[in-house]
């Protein structure tokens, strides 16, 4: 196991090396005359301009510009915003948290959602509870999110007014952000508040989790079909075991591998930023805050990002792929 995560980690290597070239050159291709002026945008001055070169060592060789730059990102330094001055890396833990929770939330409507559906038309394949099925998956992946997002706050925040629309908390409640995690923070607030959280939380994280119980949902489904048709499926029905016995210990373990991957997948990809989600219900995460550093031409702030975004989109990749290798031992020899 030890052999096949250091393999994992080797190839993670060389695709974080080449994306730290081009975002390093990322900057010094933007039209405008240099680095300094992208960086400065309307601002520009030639005073700034002097100082932002001096300062960050622009006027040097571009190999030595780049050993600089890697140096700074293995010490944790990832750069600050220039519009507000603050560090990215302390700004990113602040905001981070967000995100994660409403990946969470996400993951948990489209999991608890989208396999029970997907093992419901597996049951019933070519039936019309299969066709129901499929058309509600089919649903799910067509529909643009902000589209839907838009659609959940009109109907249940502005028609209805069952559920809030914007935010993680309501803003008048005195609770203090001990976490950033507006569920904790609010349970450690006591009182009622958790409830309005968890409120807060739900129409963004079914807008978010709409595309991932599609897929979840025909993953599941085209995988245990496969699998009820092999043959160690045959034989055990053929030994007189029921049909949970068979469904529990011989599909669904197998069926689980590849929807266990693409889970990992989809959440990797989640926590890189569900920027549209964000915007559209003023979530205050590391998806909204891309949006307004690339607005107001924040360019070292998305820089960064990226490269952090790849970072862990790369580690949850990695612990798919040792969570695959655990289900099924083969996979380490191939």
């Amino acid at each position: 196991m030890a052999r096949f995560i250091v393999r994992r980690l080797l190839v993670a290597i060389p695709v974080l090396f080449g994306l730290s070239v081009i975002l390093f050159l990322f900057l010094r291709l933007l039209p405008g005359g240099g680095p300094a002026e992208a960086i400065l945008g309307q601002h520009a001055t030639p005073q700034l301009v002097a100082q932002i070169t001096a300062t960050e060592g622009l006027d040097k060789p571009l190999y030595v510009q780049y050993l600089n730059y890697v140096g700074r990102l293995l010490h944790g330094d990832f750069g600050a915003s220039f519009i507000d001055g603050r560090e990215v890396a302390a700004t990113f833990l602040i905001k981070f948290p967000a995100t994660v929770e409403l990946t969470i939330g996400a993951l948990i409507f489209a999991v608890g959602l989208g396999i029970p559906l997907g093992r419901l038309a597996a049951r019933h394949p070519n039936s019309w509870i299969d066709g129901i099925v499929t058309v509600i998956s089919l649903f799910g992946i067509s529909i643009p999110v902000f589209v839907l997002g838009y659609t959940l706050a009109f109907i249940f925040g502005v028609e209805l007014h069952w559920l809030p629309t914007f935010g993680q908390l309501d803003p008048r409640l005195p609770i203090n952000p001990v976490t950033h995690f507006a569920i904790i923070d609010a349970i450690l607030a006591g009182h009622w508040y958790v409830i309005d959280a968890v409120a807060h939380l739900i129409l963004p994280s079914i807008a978010l989790g709409t595309i991932p119980l599609a897929v979840f949902t025909r993953i599941t489904r085209a995988s245990v079909i496969e699998v009820s048709n092999e043959d160690y499926v045959r034989t055990a029905r053929a030994k007189g075991l029921t049909d949970r016995r068979v469904n529990d210990r011989h599909i669904m373990r197998n069926a689980w591998l590849p929807v266990t991957t693409v889970i990992g997948l989809e959440t990797g990809a989640l926590l890189a930023g569900a920027v549209l989600t964000e915007t559209v219900f003023s979530w205050n995460g590391v998806g909204s805050w891309v949006v307004s550093s690339i607005q107001n031409h924040d360019y070292i702030v998305v820089q960064s990002l990226i490269l952090i975004f790849a970072t862990i989109f790369l580690t949850v990749n990695l612990i798919v792929d040792v969570g695959y290798a655990f289900l099924n031992p083969r996979i380490r020899y191939s």
